[in-house]
C-alpha cells in the first residue's frame, strides 16, 4: 500500500467519524417551550434539513403543543414519529401541522422522521418552585 492509498483510507475514516458525530453525536442546549394561555406548552418547529429547534424543553405534568412546519420537500422530512406517544403524523409542504402530546414525567422523548435521519428529542424537567 502506498502513500496516496493511506491518505485516502485515513481520509475516508475520518470522513465516516464527522458523518456519526453529526447524526449521533450528543447535542447541547435546547429551546424552552412557553406556556400559552390555553395551559399548553408551546413550540413551533421548522422542518428543513432537520428540526430546528431539535431540543425542547418542557415542564413536567403540562400538556405539550408542537406546531410543524415544513419548509422542504426531501422524502425524509414527509412525516413526524413519535414513538414513545404512539403518534405520528405527516407533514404537508408549506402547512403548518399540530401535534399535541400529554402531560410526561421527568425525562427524555425522542422523534424523528420515518427514515430515522431527522431526530429531536424533548427534555422533561420538574418545575423548579
Amino acid at each position: 500500500m502506498d502513500v496516496s492509498n493511506w491518505i485516502v483510507s485515513v481520509g475516508g475514516l475520518l470522513l465516516i467519524g464527522v458523518i456519526a458525530w453529526f447524526f449521533w453525536g450528543p447535542k447541547k442546549g435546547g429551546s424552552f417551550a412557553e406556556i400559552g394561555k390555553s395551559g399548553y406548552q408551546e413550540t413551533t418547529i421548522q422542518v428543513k434539513n432537520g428540526y430546528h429547534p431539535a431540543r425542547i424543553i418542557v415542564q413536567t405534568g403540562k400538556p405539550i403543543r408542537f406546531e410543524f412546519m415544513r419548509e422542504e420537500t426531501v422524502a425524509c422530512s414527509e412525516m413526524v414519529i413519535f414513538p414513545d406517544f404512539q403518534k405520528s403524523t405527516t407533514l404537508p409542504v408549506g402547512q403548518k401541522v399540530t401535534i399535541e402530546l400529554p402531560p410526561v414525567q421527568a425525562g427524555t422523548y425522542d422523534f424523528t422522521c420515518q427514515m430515522g435521519m431527522y431526530r429531536g428529542t424533548i427534555i422533561a424537567r420538574e418545575e423548579k418552585k
